[in-house]
């Protein structure tokens, strides 16, 4: 029986054989197309291809593609682990020609490599085409020898692929398997009747073969491509269960590794309880598509494809409470991922550390509030049945969306466990408010961006930092006006500015606006409230500005020109974090000010030191090469096809800017730039740190305020040499030495007290009495840390045989006592409650064992009463 891992290996080899070049699987994460969350099919890499934009070096291929599809019309979220045959993440096998071969080709491969390599009954297969696409069914029973019956035609709904509303289409043909009646999975349905395309488990899909032949025009109708295209897709999990004799797609190799692994932690087998066994499915699945998204740069967030991996973790971890496992477990699932996937997929076992370390930190985080989340729902739901009913209100699914984290699909999985659904307009119109909440709140900040202009602004400061305008608009005290005077705060918006208005991460310009008369405002900020809109703020500080004034616009050249040096910098820094790091850098945030940078980028765990310098240095060996920097304008499609960066979030118009630094750079940005990299000079990195789950943050100096740093970190250096006696050169050596001779210092202190402590005992057993039969020794302490004390606690309690011991030693402004009892007496005397009455006596809390118990205090003044408490309680009669 071939693995799952062999068939994916002889899926390729066999088109190999036939001339494709196999290509590597893209990122869950469409490199080329950010307005698509993920990728979901083969051909999401080769789109710009049948677009005509991108031409590779061969014409035929074929991949094995990592595929997520869980928005959008391709979400199989809600069927996962409720059947045998959804996922989440899958693989998608599939082979290509660009304007090579067409038809005939692909049928007689398809048909070959299933019957023929791998032995599929032809007696079990079924074919199905278009609706008119007579070529196709002619070619199907000349190459199978199929009856007519057997290949069965369709329409659009089935049997017709396209792109989009408009672009490449054209019809296809499908491979399906019967595989017996005992496979049906909806027997039970009345009028149910198994069929292809009847959506029963018995007939399935395994391959679909697209013939792109068509441009869909804007107004719907087809016309020929000059060129075209085969485009085909086989789920690697569906046609594995096949070739290993399975009916459930759990039950495969590779899947039954993931499933062992949850049964190893939760102690339960798989296959024994019908509830449980979706959540098995539901766990396993999950931790493949968690796995995979991690190693592709996704970090769990609040927004996004983050958000997405933060739903698929919150519902793995809800499914596990249900088969037990109530402490965080996907993390070492996905352990078991890198291991039997990492083969195929090299980058599972390259970020296990990080991947594992994600999960984690996101389980510990959720496991907070699942529990007080499933609390309420439970709540809900009994009340529920109380009343016969089956609608959740939607300010319950609220509430656990907004204060629990329940991703209003889990509640809706739980639920439907339940037989029970969620008021959703109730939620929906909840959701709403809150959103109208944040845009109110964003109003009030910005008010000026309600301002209504007949005309848009434009920017003309790329390449100067002067320009005469005409006012437009004034805004005040929220609201606008003809008029300001000397020492309002106000708002200016003018018909062309070279002020840069804060966005991307750079922060607006500031400078002066003035008029022909000579009145005077000086700008402190430049905002952005909308992309047609730039809007000065500052402080008008001689004489009156009125509607319609022609004014003359300078910016602060300093403040602009530190600022420029940053955020080049930043983009240089960004392609060195994602060569020495790893291809998962992706930008998570930035600030670009004149006085630093901040970059923020996912990626997990801290950054050795040894690691940040060699990122700092190949920041400065890129801006000494002095290399060019070159901008200019392009539609959006050609600047991707040129390798730029572009981020999934990012709004994109179909004309961008590309910045592109040298040969190590290139990326889509508005911001302003130097001309050349050697006019940054020097980088200086300042911080790291993480900032979110799998988010770090770095912080970095550029120019004038590198050499500042520097210039400070030598002061510093200097003061600590004059501290020390010595010079910049001896400075290190010479603390070290001092560091040294402190803790051999400490040391012999610790010797001393231990020795003094000691000394100590035969005085202290002298203090010993009899109360009520027992030994009982109650004493202060001079000069003993809290170590000592129970050290010699220890000593005692074993010298007395048996006893009850307690002990009290004060500092300046601390309190320490600690209370042993010999183990035949903690019936009569339990240190711990002894200890938590006497502790607030001295300003203190503790407790502990029965046998022993400890506490600080911060009053030692009271040190006598809290001796003179533990003497009450010890000669009353029953002790504690």
């Amino acid at each position: 029986m071939l693995t799952g891992s062999e068939i994916r290996k002889s899926f390729l080899d066999y088109f190999v054989k036939q001339g494709h070049t196999v290509v590597r699987s893209s990122s869950l994460v469409p490199e080329k197309d950010p307005t698509l969350l993920f990728t979901n099919a083969g051909m999401v890499q080769f789109k710009n291809v049948f677009l005509g934009v991108e031409k590779p070096s061969y014409v035929r291929a074929a991949s094995a593609q990592k595929c997520l599809r869980i928005s959008g019309k391709h979400n199989d979220l809600e069927a996962v682990g409720r059947d045998t045959y959804h996922h989440t993440f899958f693989e998608m096998l599939g082979n290509w020609s660009f304007g090579d071969y067409y038809k005939e080709e692909a049928i007689a491969w398809a048909w070959e490599l299933l019957t023929g390599e791998w032995k599929l009954p032809k007696e079990k297969l079924w074919i199905t085409v278009y609706l008119d696409d007579d070529a196709a069914a002619n070619l199907w029973r000349k190459v199978s020898r199929l009856p007519a019956e057997r290949v069965l035609r369709f329409g659009e709904a089935e049997n017709f692929w396209e792109m989009g509303e408009a672009g490449p289409c054209g019809p296809c043909s499908e491979i399906h398997l019967d595989r017996g009646n005992n496979a049906c999975d909806r027997k039970k349905e009345k009028g149910h009747r198994c069929q292809v395309n009847g959506d029963c488990a018995r007939f399935i899909e395994l391959w679909n073969l697209v013939f792109i032949q068509y441009n869909r025009r804007e107004d719907r109708t087809l016309e020929e491509l000059p060129a075209k295209h085969v485009d085909t897709g086989l789920g690697l999990e569906r046609i594995t269960a096949v070739l290993q004799g399975v009916l459930s797609n759990y039950d495969i190799d590779f899947m039954r590794g993931l499933i062992a692994a949850a049964e190893a932690l939760a102690g339960k087998k798989y296959g024994r309880d019908s509830v449980q066994d979706i959540s098995f499915r539901v766990i396993a699945d999950h931790a493949r598509a968690v796995s995979f998204l991690i190693a592709d740069g996704v970090a769990p967030s609040n927004e996004g494809r983050g958000y997405v991996l933060r739903r698929l973790l919150r519902r793995a971890a809800r499914h596990g409470r249900v088969i037990g496992l109530t402490e965080p477990f996907l993390y070492q699932i996905a352990a078991t991922v890198a291991d039997v996937m990492g083969d195929a997929y090299p980058e599972l076992r390259q970020e296990k550390g990080r991947i594992r370390e994600v999960i984690r930190g996101e389980e510990e985080r959720f496991s907070e509030t699942l529990e007080k989340g499933l609390g309420l729902l439970e709540g809900a739901v009994g009340m529920l049945k109380r009343h016969k009913k089956k609608v959740l209100s939607g300010e319950i699914a609220f509430r656990l969306y907004d204060t629990y984290g329940f991703p209003f699909d889990l509640t809706e999985d739980i639920l439907r466990g339940e037989g029970m659904s969620i008021d959703q307009a109730g939620f929906e119109q909840l959701m709403e408010e809150q959103r109208s909440r944040a845009r109110e709140a964003r109003e009030v900040s910005q008010g000026q961006s309600r301002i209504q202009l007949d005309r848009e602004t434009s920017f003309v400061g790329y390449d100067r930092l002067e320009a005469e305008s005409v006012v437009l608009a004034l805004y005040a005290a929220g609201q606008g006006r003809e008029e300001v005077g000397e020492g309002a705060e106000i708002g200016l918006i003018a018909a062309e500015t070279p002020f840069y208005g804060e966005s991307g991460g750079q922060v607006g310009d500031r400078g002066a606006i003035e008029t022909g008369r000579g009145d005077r405002m000086e700008v402190s900020d430049t905002q952005h409230p909308t992309p047609q809109l730039t809007v000065h703020r500052g402080r008008v500080t001689k004489g009156r500005i009125q509607v319609g004034d022609r004014v003359h616009l300078v910016v602060d050249p300093r403040h602009r020109r530190r600022t420029m040096l940053n955020h080049s910098a930043t983009h240089i820094l960004h392609s060195v974090l994602r060569e020495e790091l790893g291809g998962h850098v992706r930008q998570a945030g930035s600030l670009v000010a004149p006085d630093r940078l901040r970059f923020d980028f996912n990626h997990t765990g801290a950054i050795p030191d040894e690691k940040l310098a060699e990122i700092e240095e190949g920041v400065n060996e890129r801006i000494r090469t002095d290399a060019e920097v070159s901008i200019e304008e392009s539609s959006y499609d050609d600047a991707i096809r040129h390798g730029a960066l572009a981020f999934f979030g990012d709004k994109y118009g179909d004309r961008v800017r590309v910045v592109k630094i040298g040969d190590f750079s290139t990326e889509l940005c508005g911001g302003t730039h130097v001309h050349r990299s050697g006019e940054i000079g020097i980088f200086k990195l300042h911080t790291e740190a993480g900032v979110a789950a799998g988010v770090r943050r770095v912080e970095a100096v550029t120019g004038e305020g590198a050499l500042d740093l520097i210039r400070r970190y030598e002061q510093r250096l200097k003061e600590i040499g004059a501290l020390v006696r010595a010079g910049a050169d001896d400075t290190v050596e010479k603390v070290r030495k001092l560091f040294q001779q402190q803790k051999e210092l400490e040391r012999e202190i610790e010797s001393l007290r231990g020795q003094f402590g000691r000394n100590q005992l035969p005085e202290l057993l002298a203090k010993k009495q009899q109360v009520n039969g027992a030994n009982v020794l109650i004493s202060k302490v001079e000069k003993v840390d809290a170590s000592q004390l129970r050290e010699l606690a220890d000593q005692l309690k074993e010298k007395i045989g048996s006893g009850f011991v307690f002990l009290v030693s004060s500092g300046e402004s601390n309190v320490t006592m600690v209370a042993s009892v010999t183990p035949d007496l903690t019936s009569r005397y339990h240190a711990g409650n002894i200890i938590k009455q006497v502790a607030p006596i001295v300003g203190g809390g503790g407790g502990g064992r029965a046998d022993f118990a400890q506490a600080g205090g911060k009053e030692p003044s009271r040190v006598d009463d809290a001796v003179d408490r533990v003497w009450q309680i010890i000669r009353k009669p029953t002790g504690q």
